[in-house]
């Protein structure tokens, strides 16, 4: 039976979505690269600071085990519309922002609206296009999802040195206001609409869970870890998760789905997933603060130097893509996993406060040159060994481990990158301020090598659905008794 929902037309559709969730993963590193200037700005220090990138992600983790339950409440159209009017208006309460507390509001604002944009995307293109073109389908969503973040610093970088950091979010606001007015038009409902009963109990255990976790993450930066601000959350987040996963299990209803956790492949491309966003997000916060602060590099300058490593994201992903179908993921996962470790080895060991430019440039193409690899590949190997029924909650699960992974990956690279600088301080207490950071950004390159080794060891057990489902097979066929 065929899982593909014909919709008039299914390409403007997916551009919409696609587009829309660009604009909302773009926010989630935007800021990065204006992180000194509104540092400045607003006096604040790095570990508050980094609250305008890890809060956002904060917003996602809770807002996206939601998405599952509201795509049977509303339509499809109805949740797109109103989740580029959402992220519209946090946009123009950033652009207006007179103090840190009104920006950080505008951030939370901005992300409810691409928690709800996100999940929507992944489901929909999921039923509107058949499996046989899902492979270069995905390799475009797979470019939208990697290369938003990653380019966040490098057109942030242009914007910030002609214009301002605010413009970050007028230019985001004109865009949000088109793609408002495009989507009323154009987008069609594709989810079966059921209004199942809305369980509170579910979304506080969630809400608290993730939002206790990645708090505890985020305050590790600024006091110690026997802190009360970090354990309390922490231990409430881990109580409140393990509540909530026992709950969902019992439900006939539940608000995430955890039988999609029982498909191995599944399971295995979120973790991988996670791993390459956390990969991702903490190399996205480092750069720009080593570039601008440690190589002492215009915001403008410093965004060009991305620039390469973004443009090899644009290249390898529709080729990626295409080659899916034949090759599959597990050669993909496992190449791209060899450069991501190879590219973060290279930081490692270069990173330093004379380091030539052109080495954090070829590092940074390495890395995405194999995070182009990982990321699609391993994502649409899962989601193909779901069944049509479980696609909204597989979307709504892996969606959400990725913002938890991305807002710890934010929390813990500033938390080690502090942790270095204090450490070389001590060891060198008359070194300069551009030899203290990038003392401190070598040191979160040891944490984001090691996510890599992980990543590597993780990819090797890669397999198609159907090499599991034969496997299967032939495993019932052996262990059948033999009848007398």
């Amino acid at each position: 039976m065929s899982t593909q929902i014909h919709v008039k037309n299914p390409k403007t559709m997916a551009f919409i979505l696609m587009l829309g969730a660009f604009l909302g993963l773009f926010g989630e590193t935007a800021l990065n690269m204006a992180l000194s200037d509104v540092m400045e700005e607003f006096s604040v220090l790095a570990a508050t600071a980094q609250w305008l990138t890890t809060g956002y992600l904060l917003v996602l983790a809770i807002l996206v085990p939601i998405s599952a339950l509201l795509m049977k409440w509303f339509s499809t159209r109805q949740l797109v519309v109103w989740g580029l009017i959402i992220s519209l208006l946090g946009a123009v309460l950033a652009a207006l922002s007179s103090n840190f507390p009104i920006l950080l509001i505008g951030r939370v604002v901005q992300a409810t609206g691409t928690g709800i944009l996100l999940p929507v995307m992944l489901n929909v293109v999921l039923l509107i296009f058949p499996v046989r073109k899902r492979g270069v389908v995905m390799g475009v969503m797979g470019l939208v999802i990697t290369l938003a973040p990653a380019l966040g610093p490098t057109l942030s970088g242009v914007i910030i040195s002609t214009m301002g950091w605010p413009y970050i979010f007028w230019i985001s606001a004109i865009l949000y206001v088109l793609l408002t007015i495009f989507a009323a038009v154009k987008i069609t409902n594709v989810s079966e609409i059921t209004k199942p009963k809305i369980d509170i109990l579910s979304i506080l255990l969630s809400t608290i869970g993730f939002g206790g976790l990645i708090y505890a993450l985020s305050t590790m930066a600024e006091v110690a870890l026997s802190s009360p601000k970090v354990w309390v959350p922490l231990i409430a987040g881990i109580i409140s998760l393990g509540l909530f996963g026992i709950r969902q299990s019992k439900m006939a209803s539940p608000l995430v789905n955890l039988q999609v956790f029982k498909y191995p492949m599944f399971t295995l491309g979120t973790l991988i997933m996670c791993l390459g966003i956390l990969v991702i997000l903490g190399t996205a916060i480092l750069l720009p603060l080593y570039l601008k602060g440690a190589l002492l590099i215009s915001a403008a300058a410093a965004g060009l130097l991305l620039l390469p490593g973004n443009a090899v994201n644009v290249i390898m992903s529709p080729i990626v893509g295409s080659l899916f179908d034949k090759w599959g993921a597990r050669r993909f996962v496992i190449t791209g996993f060899l450069f991501v470790l190879l590219g973060n080895i290279i930081f490692m060991l270069v990173i330093s406060s004379q380091t030539p430019a052109w080495q954090i440039v070829a590092a940074f193409m390495i890395l995405f040159f194999g995070l182009t690899m990982v990321m699609m590949p391993s994502q649409t190997n899962g989601l193909n060994q779901l069944p049509r029924e479980l696609y909204a909650d597989g979307s709504a699960a892996m969606n959400t481990l990725n913002q938890v992974a991305g807002a710890a990956g934010t929390a813990i690279a500033i938390t080690v990158f502090t942790a270095g600088q204090n450490s070389y301080m001590i060891d060198f207490p008359y070194a300069n301020q551009q030899e203290v950071l990038a003392a401190g950004v070598q040191y979160a390159f040891y944490f984001i090598t090691g996510i890599s080794v992980v990543g590597l060891m993780c990819s090797l057990f890669v397999k198609k659905p159907g090499e599991i489902k034969k496997k299967s097979a032939v495993a019932v066929k052996t262990t059948e008794p033999v009848r007398s």
